[in-house]
């Protein structure tokens, strides 16, 4: 998908660790950035169940993250797909991956309504 001013604005630009912080100091977005360092990447429907909140809420908050500049989405077919982004600068990237590995048990309740979700969308390779 396109990238709106604001993303576009943040890839041009230094993250800087307040920015990083501030984009991260919410329950669903942290957990959702953690998610997505260990699964690669996972589909609206797929954070919906994970998180157990409802899809308006997970949008929102998924917006958010995608104009502090945190993730990059695709669509494929009716899907739409979220990963951290790829021009993230590394000592982010490093400091939400470690994150995640270092708090498995804040996400693990996340990870158990994941495992049982049924008929998740098949993943395709993008373009």
């Amino acid at each position: 998908m396109d990238q709106t001013p604001i993303t576009h604005w943040f890839l041009e630009n230094t993250l800087e660790a307040l920015q990083l912080f501030k984009c991260l100091s919410d329950d669903t977005r942290l957990k959702t950035c953690l998610l997505l360092a260990k699964y690669e990447e996972l589909c609206v429907c797929e954070l919906v169940e994970a998180l157990d909140v409802i899809q308006p809420k997970i949008s929102r908050h998924l917006a958010q993250l995608r104009s502090c500049g945190l993730l990059q989405d695709r669509k494929n077919g009716q899907w739409v797909f979220y990963k951290l982004h790829p021009d993230l600068p590394e000592w982010a990237i490093n400091t939400i991956t470690e994150a995640a590995k270092h708090n498995a048990e804040y996400i693990s309740e996340c990870e158990g309504r994941l495992a049982a979700m049924q008929n998740r969308p098949t993943r395709e390779a993008c373009c």
